[in-house]
């Protein structure tokens, strides 16, 4: 093996460290670290990359590695590539991260969201309930929450309105923002 080869083989610093960083604030995201981390050396790889080439840069099991891929390709932010004459799997980074940004909002955040919101307006359902039928101290308490409720909801649908516009649209209009921030309804 070459000295170039080898050095093929071993990551940068700067690779490491970056995929640290990415693996970590995928897992701020709630996903493994270990996918960010492959999906970083893929991304920063100037060609296809081989599982077991994953493996060994970044020092993790071949179950690792493999379960990674599959859920990273599932996100579709992984895919397999053919290369003549090899007969392993190839694999490369989306590389559009806006792509990636929306199809992980498209299937988890705004599911998240509109669920969020739905249980608020049952809520709010709830309170109306206890306004109309309610004690005295029932009412006064349910006209309470009713209003601190009311404004969660209306947090949580700017943000979904916000959200969606940005991921849709790629731009949005941050005046809701502003208004709510400020309180005006």
């Amino acid at each position: 093996m070459t000295q170039d080869e080898d050095m093929d083989k071993n990551m940068w610093e700067s690779e490491l460290l970056t995929s640290d960083a990415i693996g970590r604030l995928i897992e701020f995201w709630g996903f493994k670290r270990s996918m960010g981390r492959i999906w970083t050396v893929l991304y920063l790889s100037e060609e296809p990359l081989t599982a077991h080439d994953l493996r060994d840069r970044l020092q993790m099991s071949a179950g690792a590695v493999s379960m990674s891929i599959k859920e990273l390709s599932r996100w579709g932010v992984v895919k397999k590539v053919w290369i003549q004459g090899s007969r392993r799997d190839h694999y490369v980074a989306e590389s559009n991260l806006w792509k990636m940004v929306s199809r992980v909002y498209q299937e988890r955040e705004r599911v998240e969201i509109q669920q969020a919101i739905e249980e608020m307006e049952r809520a709010l359902s709830i309170l109306d309930d206890k306004i109309r039928t309610g004690t005295a101290e029932e009412q006064r308490r349910a006209r309470d929450q009713k209003v601190r409720v009311q404004r969660l909801l209306d947090l949580a649908q700017l943000g979904h309105r916000l959200i969606t516009a940005l991921v849709d649209k790629a731009r949005f209009d941050a005046s809701p923002l502003v208004k709510f921030l400020l309180g005006d309804r």
